[in-house]
């Protein structure tokens, strides 16, 4: 994995643990967590549709923006490289503003939850693609 998906992730991860103050209590958020902004480099949002996913080899879409980054330049699914989630990922549009990519989910994929991770040239995103084949 790169630097900068990597960056990325830790960058969520502080995120996440900004959002859930310690001593806070579940379902209470103060105005200065719930204004916070993602930290820089981690500004990009995506979502994966349909999502849950029921077969293998079905058609995904992602979509999101690139919250200043400079447009879609890759599209990453799961953690191990050899055994990819996602194949023949094709980048439709890349707009910062609005992105759209295709994919298919691999045909050994069983059931689960993995990170779907995107880079927009300065900025990243990550979310969870849920599968129940």
């Amino acid at each position: 994995m790169n630097k900068r998906v990597m960056t990325a992730i830790a960058g969520l991860s502080l995120t996440a643990g900004l959002l859930a103050p310690a001593g806070a209590q579940a379902g209470q958020a103060t105005a200065a967590t719930a204004a916070a902004k993602p930290p820089k480099g981690a500004r990009a949002v995506v979502q994966v549709s349909p999502n849950p996913t029921t077969r293998r080899g079905q058609e995904v879409t992602i979509t999101g923006h690139c919250g200043g980054g400079k447009g879609l330049k890759a599209v990453l699914a799961g953690l191990d490289r050899k055994h990819p989630v996602l194949r023949n990922v094709r980048i439709v549009e890349d707009d910062p503003k609005g992105f759209v990519a295709k994919a298919t989910l691999a045909p050994t994929i069983g059931n689960g939850v993995g990170p779907v991770l995107v880079d927009c040239g300065g900025e990243a995103g990550v979310t969870l693609l849920v599968t129940h084949v």
